[in-house]
């Protein structure tokens, strides 16, 4: 595993793109906030930037980093989740502009998969997490369904879990700071 998030960190450091498994399905990575390889997410995706995407990160202290505000609810939430939790968040800061959505928020989850949050740990960063797929394609269950566009697209294929079969995407929930909270996907 180590070799593995040494190679996704130097590919990650110069903005490149990452295919890796995540704590639900395959995803393509980035350096979330370095908008040109965010823009790189979108045009491999073929996917409007105008949707918005969805970023990692490895613990509670580096969600503070990136929100203005976290809402104290939303520790509960994530503490007591019993599946994978995205949360929607309002005034991101310190990301790339094109990853925040039109009403200025940013959906972001605390990683559980082991590789993901030592990965994400050691590049001291957020990093993007999009299903790998085209836009409006199915979501591949398995790392054997993605598409070879997708393959081909990033610029590099973690060597882990090949054979395993993917998750369901996590929960998306959102929450305001007025402190109304909406469930997105269960």
């Amino acid at each position: 595993m180590k070799t593995e998030i040494e190679n996704a960190l130097t590919t990650l450091k110069r903005g490149g793109l990452i295919l890796y498994p995540t704590d639900t399905v395959w995803g393509i990575g980035c350096d979330a906030t370095n908008a040109e390889a965010v823009e790189k997410v979108f045009q491999l995706k073929n996917r409007s930037d105008k949707k918005s995407l969805i970023c990692l990160v490895s613990d509670f202290k580096m969600l503070n980093e990136y929100i203005e505000d976290v809402p104290e609810v939303a520790y509960d939430i994530l503490k007591y989740a019993k599946k994978p939790t995205t949360i929607i968040y309002d005034d991101p800061i310190r990301v790339a502009e094109n990853i925040i959505a039109e009403d200025n928020s940013l959906a972001m989850r605390v990683a559980k998969d082991d590789f993901c949050k030592k990965l994400i740990k050691k590049f001291r960063r957020p990093i993007v997490s999009t299903s790998a797929n085209i836009s409006d394609a199915k979501t591949p269950q398995s790392f054997a369904e993605i598409d070879p566009l997708i393959l081909e697209g990033v610029d590099y294929v973690v060597n882990l879990h090949h054979e395993k079969k993917s998750g369901k995407p996590s929960a998306i929930i959102k929450l305001k700071n007025d402190g109304s909270v909406k469930v997105i996907r269960k």
